[in-house]
């Protein structure tokens, strides 16, 4: 590669992340092909901001609570405070697609709360470009939460479910 080629290469990509700011888009990649056996595969990504719906719930105060709720109540607060993709168990999503929760419309659900998986067991299904992509657990656990609806669009790092 000669050093104006790598210059230009150097100046694409910046453009790239110039679009991913200008758009607020949070992923993009593309494929540069120069000659037969020369290309340049490029997969920008940034941080995206908070996806909709997985904002804290603000915490419930009473007028008065009792001497008693007061202690359940401050023990309740972090959990209804705490951001689920913080949470240790979290299985986020990979890329951005479609949620599929069983194989096909009609069939059980992959998972439900209170499921027992193994590592490597589907989680669930995300849709990309019309590849279905299966989701294994990362680890063995029980399914605490599930953070998504089947069908709902999910953004790449957002919080699916959370394992213990």
């Amino acid at each position: 590669m000669t050093k104006n080629k790598h210059d230009d290469d150097v100046a694409f990509i910046k453009a790239l992340a110039e679009l991913l700011r200008e758009n607020d888009l949070t992923e993009l990649q593309v494929k540069r092909d120069y000659a037969e056996d020369d290309s340049l595969n490029v997969r920008v990504t940034r941080e995206h901001p908070p996806v909709a719906g997985y904002a804290p719930a603000p915490a419930q105060i009473s007028a008065a609570p009792s001497a008693a709720a007061a202690p359940a109540a401050a023990a309740a607060a972090p959990a209804a405070n705490e951001d689920p993709a913080d949470h240790p168990g979290a299985v986020t999503s990979p890329m951005v697609g479609t949620v599929y929760m069983q194989a096909e419309p009609g069939a059980p659900a992959f998972i439900s709360v209170g499921t027992t998986v193994a590592e490597g067991d589907t989680l669930l299904i995300v849709e990309a470009m019309k590849t279905m992509n299966h989701i294994p657990a990362p680890r063995a656990g029980t399914v605490k939460r599930i953070l998504v609806d089947d069908g709902a669009a999910v953004e790449f790092g957002a919080p699916l479910v959370i394992l213990e």
